[in-house]
């Protein structure tokens, strides 16, 4: 198999990518390559696991997305790259439960190569972290979530109905980041809707126990202050306890200790304390920095490796003013814009762009439910900010959303969909129980 652009990873970035390039160029010129065959907004993924979004409303199909946007799909995960020959090795595909292999291993060349696989849990060598943790990465541990959830209310609620008055379920979330803080706050959203959805004997504010421990001095922290104090006020009001100064120290299957003795009960416990570059990445040959990352210039190229680009969390890029880009999903939009211009500006015959990539905070938003979120958006003077809060903060998240399902699907397309989706979650609390 052969492709002029070969973009690994379907995340935010990289789906952008094809779907662009794809539109201008065709799939004879682009593939994307993935090792799943459904895409779902990271940032939604929160939601997934509370069961407040089905999966199967949110996922969004690579094939579907290839035919329709003109670019080609395949699927499994890259094992390996030669870069001196230009293609990359994909690993066999088997079906799951008989372990069927569905495709074999395969190769693919390119002319030009841009690996976008994103980032995976760091757990910064905490003992039990991997063992007894969930960490939100991908769909299926979203899902996985949701079902031990389910199954731990059940067994609560049979309990109660036993005369255990003193049942419940505590869920203990590391990382005061924005997937933490977002997933406590839809967690107790949740915890109300399975009550109304017939786990009855559960009071949810009582019985539903929700901790969310944060390492720094507050949650929120690379946020403005008055950011971090609004999302702690909105967790209070939803009884979501939140312990800031907290270095978690061990994790065990029932319970999470800290380094002052504090030992906080868990029959579910979320990792969300931090993130690093997929250890694969160290196999492929190229300049790797300290977090794992593949080093790229300002162009977003691997230095010392002809035709090979990254982006998003997987790459370590320091841009055109010597800015160090964060690993958040805006950057990883904008770099794929950067990169759209470059190849199609190539296939025109045009040299490659002069202006190196410049990173652009926006500010950022924390969905905080449904009803409300809070953040900071970055204003035209250098350092200025203007905090945002409540429901129209909550539109405003909702439109970033919106901007990825444009780039992706189209404009038409995408407003009947983000706003079908909007009404629902405005009228009826969405909560699937299988």
């Amino acid at each position: 198999m052969q492709s002029d652009i070969v973009i690994v990873g379907g995340g935010a970035g990289g789906l952008e990518l094809a779907c662009k390039l794809g539109r201008k160029l065709g799939p004879d010129k682009v593939t994307l390559v993935d090792s799943r065959l459904y895409h779902v907004w990271k940032p939604s993924l929160h939601e997934v696991a509370a069961g407040t979004l089905d999966i199967h409303q949110e996922g969004l199909s690579y094939q579907m997305l290839a035919h329709d946007r003109g670019f080609s799909f395949v699927y499994g995960a890259m094992t390996a790259l030669d870069a001196a020959a230009r293609h990359i090795t994909i690993a066999p595909v088997t079906a799951p439960g008989d372990g069927e292999e569905v495709l074999p291993e395969r190769t693919l060349g390119y002319r030009s190569l841009v690996i976008a696989v994103g980032s995976t849990s760091n757990y910064f060598g905490v003992p039990g972290a991997q063992e007894h943790t969930i960490s939100l990465n991908a769909t299926e541990d979203a899902e996985r979530f949701r079902l031990r959830l389910l199954r731990l209310l059940a067994q609560a609620e049979q309990q109660k109905e036993d005369g255990a008055t003193e049942s419940g379920l505590d869920i203990v979330i590391i990382g005061g980041g924005a997937t933490g803080v977002e997933l406590a706050a839809e967690l107790r959203e949740a915890s109300g809707a399975y009550a109304a959805y017939g786990f009855r004997r559960l009071h949810v504010q009582r019985d539903v126990r929700i901790t969310l421990l944060e390492g720094a001095s507050r949650i929120l922290a690379p946020l403005p202050e008055r950011v971090s104090t609004a999302a702690a006020r909105l967790l209070d009001q939803r009884a979501i306890r939140v312990v800031p100064d907290c270095r978690v120290s061990r994790i065990d299957k029932k319970q999470v200790s800290d380094n002052q003795g504090n030992v906080y009960p868990a029959d579910l416990c979320v990792w969300a304390a931090g993130i690093r570059a997929p250890e694969f990445l160290g196999s492929l040959g190229l300049p790797l920095a300290k977090g794992g990352q593949i080093e790229v210039d300002a162009h977003l190229r691997v230095p010392g490796v002809e035709g090979v680009y990254a982006l998003g969390d997987c790459a370590a890029c320091t841009d055109g003013n010597g800015t160090h880009v964060p690993p958040r999903a805006q950057a990883a939009h904008q770099q794929a814009d950067y990169l759209v211009k470059e190849f199609v500006g190539e296939a025109a015959g045009r040299p490659p762009q002069k202006d190196p990539y410049v990173y652009r905070d926006y500010g950022s938003l924390v969905s905080i439910g449904r009803e409300t979120t809070v953040g900071n958006l970055m204003g035209s003077l250098r350092g200025a900010s203007l905090f945002v809060e409540g429901f129209m903060a909550r539109i405003m998240y909702m439109s970033l959303h919106l901007m990825h399902h444009q780039a992706v699907l189209g404009a038409l397309r995408t407003g009947l969909m983000v706003m079908g989706r909007f009404l629902i979650r405005r009228t009826t609390p969405l909560v699937k129980l299988h």
